[in-house]
């Protein structure tokens, strides 16, 4: 074949590929909706993920399916979104925690940054640090001071491999050259319970689930980890209060596979904003301490692609050690 055929043909395909991307997006859906949660059924996110699918289901015109499959810190459902057909029918509905699994597994046989794009963040949640009242710690300063007297001596509780809530704390570590001691859970329910009970001295724990245990008064609130204080407890500092420029946040978005095209990637977009303005999902969403978002593609996928810098930075800082 001769250079000017190869380019001709290259020219041809690039053209039919193009013409075909508005074709897939009014066609779909052609069939029902997957949304896989690579967790086990029950729990919060399972809980919002569904919440998020019977919603879609009505900006979409198709049922929405959610496939539980659970596995390997989430990669295995992820991995599976990563290979699926670029036509719309089947999504991924992940916490933040996505973002930090490039920076701890080593052997993934897909790229979380190259196979997925984002499509829209649902919402974003709060996170604290909190420490159970038996302690001496009162405040932020106060567990630094203890941290940086008794190196090793404090414990704080994990809530899994690749988990938000232990690099929150591994964030602090580095930013304040202290040494804390990790204390593994299988999830964040026994983690916060391991912490009421006094087997962990501190944690970051999610607004959603620790409310009402801060106002009987069995979990004492030290900082907010996001940018600004919480209308829930205003008189909690944010630990940027502390130490300026740390900011962690918990969020769930929804991506599809990297070969989607962008008008059907629009289009799911366009379709969570939608669900976003529903009075019920906002109550549901707003009642557990979260805030609704509906971000563009663009706005999710720079707000992805800095946060797996930052834990790739922070894993390597804190010399935590890597999964196969």
């Amino acid at each position: 074949m001769n250079a000017f055929r190869r380019k001709s043909l290259g020219l041809l395909c690039s053209l039919s590929a193009a013409c075909s991307f508005p074709a897939v997006a009014q066609t779909f859906p052609s069939q029902p909706v997957t949304i896989v949660l690579p967790f086990s059924p029950g729990g919060a996110v399972d809980g919002m993920a569904r919440l998020l699918g019977s919603k879609l289901a009505d900006q979409l015109g198709a049922p929405v399916v959610v496939k539980n499959v659970a596995g390997a810190s989430g990669t295995i459902g992820m991995a599976e979104v990563a290979r699926a057909a670029g036509d719309g029918h089947t999504l991924l509905y992940m916490p933040s925690t996505i973002a930090i699994v490039p920076a701890f597994f080593r052997n993934l046989n897909f790229n979380p940054e190259k196979d997925l794009v984002p499509v829209s963040q649902f919402f974003e949640g709060t996170l604290l640090i909190a420490a159970n009242p038996k302690t001496t710690i009162t405040s932020l300063p106060e567990l630094i001071a203890q941290a940086k007297a008794r190196p090793g001596k404090i414990n704080f509780g994990s809530s899994g491999v690749a988990d938000t809530l232990q690099l929150g704390i591994e964030m602090l570590k580095v930013e304040t050259g202290t040494d804390m001691l990790a204390v593994p859970y299988k999830g964040q329910g026994p983690m916060l319970l391991a912490l009421l009970g006094g087997e962990v001295d501190v944690a970051v724990v999610s607004a959603q689930l620790s409310l009402p245990h801060i106002r009987s008064g069995k979990l004492r609130p030290l900082a907010m980890t996001g940018a600004k204080r919480s209308p829930a407890l205003p008189d909690v500092p944010t630990v940027s209060e502390t130490i300026p420029g740390y900011e962690l946040t918990s969020w769930h978005g929804v991506f599809a596979s990297a070969s989607t095209p962008p008008e059907l990637v629009q289009r799911l977009q366009r379709a969570v904003v939608e669900v976003t303005k529903d009075p019920e999902v906002r109550k549901i969403v707003e009642d557990a301490g979260n805030e609704l978002v509906g971000s563009t593609p663009e706005a999710f996928k720079a707000k992805f692609d800095a946060e797996v810098a930052m834990f790739k930075q922070v894993v390597k800082q804190a010399n935590l050690p890597l999964q196969d």
